[in-house]
């Protein structure tokens, strides 16, 4: 019983290979764009420099809860990270990150790139800083940003 079985299913193997088979495609689907909150050093390197950078903006938000000027502008960034049609512009999907920088690891962030004035907004392309705001701008400037790298 259990030889027929066998030879039956070698003999549909054989007939169903006899058939074409149907051409299996793939799609790709948009980039899913990041909001990494209150990230820390590790995050930080992680989506910046190494291999999930590349062929993607980050815009890197340093700020600090007591900042009211932090708190407008921070709606208007994860807009930014929630819209699939935010693109910078070289046309690359943007994430945002947010460093808290009084934090251990936001305090050595903020020493190392020389944050003097909150919120402070640096877009990191492929592990370079490429350009940088500070202050809470409109929204429509903060798109004008994107434009610019």
């Amino acid at each position: 019983m259990a030889s027929s079985l066998v030879s039956q299913a070698l003999r549909s193997s054989k007939a169903s290979s006899i058939f074409p088979r149907s051409i299996r495609t793939f799609s790709r689907s948009a980039p899913r764009l990041e909001h990494y909150a209150n990230a820390d050093f590790g995050t930080f390197k992680k989506v910046t420099s190494g291999p999930q950078s590349e062929g993607r903006l980050v815009l890197v938000d340093f700020y600090a809860d007591w900042c009211q000027p932090c708190h407008m502008l921070s709606p208007i960034l994860k807009s930014i990270s929630s819209n699939p049609d935010a693109r910078s512009g070289t046309g690359l999907p943007v994430d945002v990150m947010t460093i808290d920088t009084e934090s251990e690891d936001g305090q050595e962030l903020g020493r190392k790139f020389k944050i003097t004035a909150l919120p402070t907004v640096i877009a990191f392309r492929e592990g370079q800083n490429v350009l940088q705001f500070v202050g809470a701008l409109p929204e429509s400037h903060v798109y004008e940003f994107l434009g610019k790298v």
